[in-house]
């Protein structure tokens, strides 16, 4: 017999690292919404629909009507930031969303005032806000990210907790197997304030899963994807996922990379390349910032077309990834995607793709359907990777110490993500995944 995940009762409090663009686009949205100003265009979890059963049993549900999802009004919004402003005035700031549809949740945003973040300036060097945290060194950046989690949960009435980095990208850290590849030794680098090895991302996660919240990570960093991250979610028995929001380039990548696969036709070269003018695009102008970014961008590609599947296709392409600074541009990121492929009797084709999207519009979605879909998996009683989760990340988590790959595959990432939320309603999760 099938048990259901536990109802959604009482208050959701999600937790937001950063209250930037992204963030303030996200809450800006759900307090709308719950108002009915407003439609959530882009979320999975308000406007997708699920088979289940088959032949004479087949009908289409939302995934509310299949599992018991958090209602938009039981969601309470907190916050950690560099930059003291409150959600109302970064919202303002961002300049992403009209003021028409700001103003009406004007006193709501004012409410949500960002507590010092846990910074450390190497990680993220063109960033200088002050609203930062005095931390002795890494253990006590835990214990007080631990403390405001508790306080946050207590002082709002909140019966769960779900913590989201939607922060910029840190510098890339390179996973090392003396520090990353058991809790034990990720705790011992915490107290002894190992600044390489562990980063600040690294500390919000431990916390989180400590304090019995799921933890999402909005962004590249090597954060959760780590063995000693893994231990940890087993003891704590919490949900982790992939990282970095699959929102704009990425998603086109492995939604058109599967079209190429499915007509066998080849592959000789995929440049694509952004610009971008918000506090990320800042960010990532730091060659170090975009190290990370760049490994998370080039993974999809790799696992859809693979050379072991089809070596007159798929051997020694050409892959690569660039991202520009370029302030005019602000939130609306353009990329641009140039495809040389291979047809009939190896004659060169291209294809041109040129995407002018709005970076926190298509991020705000995934962040509520990453928080509502973590909080029904703890309820459920799931915990460790969840890979159904996979649909809305750009780096599915993956075992790389047994050589298992990611899956990337937007199609496959789909039938989990339907599959996953079958399960949960004590259905038949009878999708195959090709």
């Amino acid at each position: 017999m099938i048990m259901a995940p536990k109802p959604a009762e009482g208050k959701l409090g999600i937790m937001v690292v950063g209250c930037g663009a992204v963030a303030t686009t996200f809450m800006t949205g759900v307090l709308m919404a719950r108002k009915g100003l407003t439609k959530l265009v882009g979320s999975m979890t308000q406007y997708d629909k699920v088979r289940v059963g088959k032949g004479d049993e087949k009908k289409y549900l939302s995934y509310r009507e299949i599992a018991p999802i958090a209602e938009l009004c039981d969601i309470v919004f907190g916050s950690w930031d560099v930059y003291p402003q409150n959600a109302f005035q970064a919202a303002m700031y961002a300049e992403v969303l009209k003021e028409r549809d700001i103003l009406p949740v004007r006193e709501e945003l004012e409410a949500i005032k960002p507590m010092p973040a846990a910074f450390d300036k190497n990680f993220a060097k063109r960033l200088d806000g002050d609203n930062v945290k005095n931390c002795k060194d890494r253990w006590d950046m835990v214990e007080q990210l631990r403390e405001d989690i508790r306080k946050f949960k207590a002082d709002n009435g909140c019966a769960r907790i779900v913590v989201l980095w939607a922060a910029s990208t840190e510098i890339y850290v390179p996973v090392d197997e003396n520090t990353h590849y058991t809790l034990d030794a990720l705790e011992t680098a915490m107290k002894a304030d190992d600044r390489e090895h562990i980063a600040p991302s690294m500390c919000y996660a431990y916390a989180a899963l400590m304090e019995g919240a799921p933890f999402i990570m909005g962004a590249p960093n090597t954060t959760v994807d780590i063995p000693a991250m893994w231990e940890l979610a087993e003891k704590t028995k919490m949900p982790i996922c992939g990282k970095d929001f699959k929102t704009g380039q990425t998603l086109v990548k492995s939604g058109f990379a599967p079209i190429i696969g499915t007509r066998c036709l080849g592959l000789d070269g995929w440049f694509s390349t952004n610009i971008l003018g918000n506090r990320d695009g800042l960010v990532l102008d730091e060659p170090a910032n975009f190290r990370t970014k760049e490994v998370s961008k080039l993974s999809t590609l790799e696992t859809i077309l693979k050379a072991e599947d089809q070596p007159d296709l798929y051997t020694d392409y050409y892959h690569k990834v660039r991202i520009n600074y370029y302030p005019p541009r602000n939130d609306n990121k353009e990329s641009w995607d140039n495809i040389d492929i291979v047809g009939w009797m190896g004659y060169p084709m291209q294809i041109k793709i040129n995407f002018l999207c709005r970076d926190s519009i298509l991020a705000a979605p995934v962040c509520l359907d990453l928080c509502l879909l973590s909080d029904l998996a703890a309820r459920d009683g799931r915990y460790g990777n969840q890979k159904f989760l996979s649909f809305f990340l750009k780096s599915p988590m993956h075992d790389y110490t047994k050589g298992e790959e990611a899956v990337n595959h937007l199609y496959q990432q789909h039938a989990m993500l339907k599959n996953a939320i079958r399960e949960m309603g004590g259905y038949e999760p009878d999708q195959e995944l090709d």
